[in-house]
């Protein structure tokens, strides 16, 4: 079985990185590589970039992880969307590996 998967989308790379650490300290959950989206409506956004955690483990800790990371983003710039994927299936995992951060 995989390990779940949790997904929390955040204004900006600073809180990305708050609420994966924050993730990370409140659950024993790893990351994948983050991914990031700058959509057509960026200049009425918070912040112009939409970045993307990814915490994998069990789902109980994935949860807490993506719970404690919402708690973090809520105070600085803020969460676009959160989503727990329990059993993700083998497109879904190679999905999880694809990262936009390192393009221009």
């Amino acid at each position: 079985m995989a390990e779940a998967v949790g997904i929390l989308e955040v204004y900006g790379l600073v809180t990305a990185f708050v609420a994966a650490d924050a993730g990370c300290k409140a659950a024993n959950v790893h990351l994948e590589v983050f991914d990031k989206n700058k959509p057509a409506n960026a200049d009425r956004l918070p912040v112009p970039l939409l970045v993307c955690i990814k915490y994998r483990g069990s789902v109980s800790d994935v949860t807490a992880a993506v719970e404690a990371g919402i708690k973090v983003a809520e105070q600085t710039t803020g969460v676009v969307q959160h989503y727990i994927i329990p059993n993700p299936e083998e497109g879904t995992e190679k999905m999880l590996k694809i990262s936009a951060l390192d393009k221009r």
